[in-house]
């Protein structure tokens, strides 16, 4: 990087950061989030300020904050974040998600649950935990999926476990999978609302992924850790250095990156020592809850899908903000766009710490085609009547599965326990034992 400017006087003495260390992602507008990188102008600034005034306010009292502790107060702070307020997904927010692209998609992972249930044993219980749900779509084409194959679950108790912080999209995934009928939880129980699914599924909310009830558990989660708040690292000839966010000296209601003067408590607990690239981000929040996932799955079965866009230890500065579906400079107006960061899946590897076997990532075009979604797409065509709803499946396969489009961009990652791949005591009988089912979606799926 280019030498550091003087000391700032604002913020407690931390460097500013030239524009050329962090430019910002620009992209074409486009129905979903994009990829980190790609093409043209940022939206514009706007909004209430009612953030921006709070943050101004913490900064001048004590000085600059991680870009984590930013993006904690712009999406989760209660009274302005932007999830606790507005929660922007779907046509009319900020950003669509594959599940609202097209039904397939839901319907695909949820015959991926289904086929890792019978590659498993088809145990008695099945829970359902999705992290960070969204409007609901995704859960629901996967309760059209288990109602279709009811005969299947039939000896199965099943259940729906949704971890949702932001009451506005609890109450949209409440609308959509129960047609409203749900009910508050009393104060000592862990879920804080449940109800029954259209389908007759019961389903429960909670606030944290550790108030959800031990047991066999399949976990969820699409577009959800890239969403966590992350740390960003700069390495300079001082060493390591953790980019902060600051107010502009210059311009009192503008906000902007600077340099930590010196290593910070983030930058010696989590830069790894082979680290080569110059700047890294990381989300130590993903790493805690790998950790959960992977401890749950070792004691209790199940398995973990993890759906998003994200690299294998490669990218450098993925940060981005999304509002009315185009591109949003990241320190402006905050709590009125989304904000996110590529997930790294090097690093959530790294953290499930052997309890589990790993899978992934591999593109999202891959999983699906492995998932039969050709097959699927071609009856889908065959039975629909009018050009227009054909058009729409096409368009809808291209944005799914176009490398151009979410493709490429979009990884699939899954946590399954050891056993599940390899036999405990392969190297003893080698012969003893039927040979493993492929892992659906990692594999080609055998259609039967």
């Amino acid at each position: 990087p280019p030498p550091l400017p003087a000391f700032s006087p604002a913020g407690g003495g931390a460097a500013p950061l030239s524009p050329s260390l962090l430019p910002l992602p620009t992209a074409p507008a486009a129905a979903a989030r994009l990829c980190s990188g790609a093409g043209s102008e940022a939206a514009a600034a706007g909004g209430d300020g009612a953030m921006l005034r709070h943050l101004a306010r913490k900064l001048r009292a004590s000085g600059p904050v991680t870009v984590a502790e930013y993006m904690r107060e712009a999406l989760t702070n209660p009274g302005q974040g932007y999830y606790t307020r507005r929660g922007g997904v779907g046509e009319s927010g900020d950003f669509i998600t594959s599940p609202e692209i097209s039904q397939v998609f839901g319907e695909l992972i949820g015959i991926w649950y289904i086929s890792e249930w019978m590659a498993m044993g088809k145990p008695t219980t099945f829970q359902l935990v999705e992290l960070g749900p969204g409007r609901g779509t995704l859960t629901e084409d996967i309760l059209r999926v288990f109602k279709q194959l009811a005969s299947v679950l039939s000896k199965c108790d099943v259940s729906v476990h949704l971890v949702e912080v932001s009451p506005k999209l609890s109450e949209i995934q409440a609308a959509m999978l129960t047609g409203g009928k749900v009910q508050p939880n009393p104060e000592d129980e862990l879920a804080y609302m449940k109800g029954i699914s259209k389908t007759g599924i019961p389903i429960f909310w909670y606030r944290d992924i550790q108030d959800v009830p031990p047991g066999y558990s399949f976990y969820l989660a699409h577009e959800f850790f890239d969403a966590l708040p992350i740390h960003k690292f700069q390495r300079t000839e001082k060493g390591w250095r953790e980019v902060l966010v600051d107010i502009d000296p210059e311009v009192p209601d503008q906000l902007r990156f600077v340099l930590s003067p010196s290593r910070t408590p983030a930058t010696q607990n989590f830069i790894q020592p082979e680290e080569t690239r110059d700047h890294v981000e990381v989300c130590p929040e993903a790493g805690v809850i790998v950790q959960r996932l992977a401890s749950r799955i070792e004691k209790d079965g199940g398995a973990a899908l993890v759906a998003d866009y994200g690299h294998d230890g490669t990218k450098t500065d993925t940060f981005r903000g999304f509002r009315n579906h185009k591109l949003h400079d990241v320190l402006s107006a905050p709590g009125t766009a989304d904000l996110t960061a590529d997930v790294d899946f090097s690093y959530l590897r790294k953290m499930a710490q052997g309890k589990t076997a790993t899978l992934g990532p591999i593109k999202q075009r891959e999983f699906l085609k492995n998932m039969g979604i050709d097959l699927r797409l071609q009856v889908l065509l065959q039975n629909s009547g009018d050009t227009a709803t054909r058009e729409q499946l096409l368009h809808s396969y291209d944005m799914l599965m176009n490398p151009e489009k979410m493709g490429d961009c979009f990884n699939f990652f899954a946590l399954l326990p050891h056993h599940r791949l390899v036999h405990p005591d392969k190297k003893d009988k080698p012969e003893s034992k039927s040979p493993l089912l492929p892992v659906a979606g990692f594999n080609e799926l055998l259609l039967k």
